[in-house]
C-alpha cells in the first residue's frame, strides 16, 4: 500500500469514529490492566460479564490480592485459562501494591515485568491510559494489516513494528484502536464483509467477498 493509500486508509477510519474507545469495561487504570490480562485468548463480552461483578466486590488492588486465587477464580471461571490467569492477577496486585502502590506502572519494562503482562497488554495500557501512540496487535489487527496489504509482516511484532514506522503521525493514537474494531466487526476471519467496507478500493485483498 503506497502512502497516499495509508493516508486515505486512517482518514476513513477516523472520520467514521473520531474518538475510538477500548470495548473492555473498567473504572480506572488499575481495572482496565486486570481486564486486558483476562481478555488474552478471550473475547471482550466474556470479560466484561465476569469483571461487572469482580470490581464491584474488589476495584482495586489491595482488594483484589484480599479475594485469593481461589474466590477470584470464582469470578472469572467462564474465561479461557481461568486458573492461570487468577494465579497471574494475585501475583500482579501484590507486585503493584509492593512496588507501584497499586496502580499501573507508566513503562513498558514495568509493565512486562508484571505477571501475565506482555507486549500487547503493555501496549494497551500505555496506549489507553498514559496516551502513548502504542500498537497493540491482536489476532484481528495482525489479519487486517497482511490482508489489506497494510503492513504486511510474520509475527505480531514485525506488524507493530511496520505499522509504527508506515502509519502517518496524525493517526498514530487510535490507529490500533480503528484496526481492531475494523477487523473485530467488518474484516472478519472467515468471511470478510468486503460489500460493506468503506476501505475497499485500497485493499490488497484479492478474494473479495460478494454481498450475501
Amino acid at each position: 500500500m503506497k502512502a497516499a493509500e495509508r493516508f486515505e486508509f486512517f482518514r476513513r477510519l477516523r472520520d467514521a469514529n473520531p474518538a475510538p474507545q477500548t470495548e473492555l469495561e473498567y473504572a480506572s487504570p488499575f481495572q482496565l490492566l486486570i481486564a486486558v490480562i483476562l481478555s488474552a485468548q478471550a473475547t471482550d463480552r466474556s470479560v466484561n460479564l465476569a469483571t461487572r461483578r469482580l470490581f464491584a466486590d474488589a476495584p482495586d488492588a489491595a482488594s483484589l490480592l484480599a479475594l485469593g486465587e481461589e474466590k477470584l477464580a470464582d469470578y472469572i471461571c467462564r474465561i479461557g485459562l481461568y486458573r492461570t490467569k487468577a494465579k497471574n492477577v494475585i501475583a500482579t496486585c501484590r507486585q503493584l501494591l509492593a512496588q507501584h502502590n497499586g496502580e499501573p506502572p507508566n513503562s513498558r519494562e514495568a509493565l512486562e515485568a508484571l505477571p501475565g503482562v506482555g507486549r500487547k497488554t503493555a501496549n494497551v495500557v500505555l496506549n489507553v491510559v498514559f496516551g502513548e501512540p502504542t500498537i497493540a496487535v491482536d489476532t484481528h489487527l495482525f489479519r487486517l494489516a497482511n490482508r489489506t496489504g497494510l503492513a504486511p509482516g510474520k509475527t505480531p511484532l514485525a506488524v507493530e513494528t511496520a505499522l509504527l514506522r508506515l502509519i502517518p503521525k496524525e493517526f498514530r493514537q487510535h490507529a490500533h484502536h480503528w484496526l481492531i474494531l475494523h477487523g473485530r466487526y467488518t474484516c472478519k476471519a472467515r468471511r470478510p464483509e468486503c460489500w460493506q467496507c468503506s476501505l475497499t478500493d485500497l485493499c490488497r485483498y484479492r478474494e473479495k467477498s460478494p454481498s450475501p
